[in-house]
């Protein structure tokens, strides 16, 4: 019986935050999740169920990005070192978005983790930690090629404004920080 991954998206767009900021890139969002976070914009209700052949031929048609960013909810839960090896066939650089709670799969070519709780995971290419003004920063005793902190979207733009003003300034002050802003939701793409 083969596998089937729960599927809740696969899109075309531009990456909207962190390092790979503006690039073109194929995106592929499983459902569910081991988290309840309140600001996840994931619906983990719908999905459909796909093989690995079915994502593969669902995304050739985007094959001239050569960027794959597996999303969710949370990736880890489905992901496998059989997609990845098939996404690699295909021509693919493969990337991972994870909360950092369960260890990813062998073979990605980057991975960036963005803890809500504590992580197992201790080493990645980027470190992406919410910033909410309220909560102490804290790297989480990750080793990472970059780090960033991104403004936590209260959903009202004034308490939006007054948080990314205080997390420039706290990066001012670190600058083992850099910011990352959401900027597909800054200027409208998905």
């Amino acid at each position: 019986m083969r596998k089937m991954y729960r599927v809740n998206e696969i899109f075309y767009s531009l990456q909207g935050e962190g390092r790979n900021t503006g690039r073109a890139a194929v995106f592929i969002r499983f459902s569910g999740c081991n988290l309840k976070c309140s600001f996840c914009d994931t619906d983990f209700d719908a999905y459909r169920e796909m093989s690995v052949e079915d994502i593969v031929a669902a995304i050739r048609q985007w094959k001239q990005a050569a960027f794959v960013v597996l999303t969710g909810g949370e990736p880890v839960l489905q992901a496998d070192k059989k997609l990845i090896d098939s996404l690699h066939a295909e021509g693919f650089c493969v990337a991972m978005e994870s909360n950092g709670t369960k260890q990813p799969p062998p073979g990605l070519d980057w991975l960036t983790v963005s803890p809500k709780v504590r992580p197992v995971v201790t080493r990645c290419n980027e470190l992406k930690c919410i910033f909410d003004g309220r909560k102490p920063v804290d790297d989480f005793g990750i080793e990472a090629d970059y780090y960033y902190l991104q403004p936590c979207d209260t959903g009202d733009d004034v308490q939006n404004k007054a948080v990314t003003q205080a997390c420039i300034h706290y990066i001012i002050s670190h600058p083992k920080w850099r910011l990352s802003l959401q900027t597909h939701k800054m200027i409208g793409f998905k």
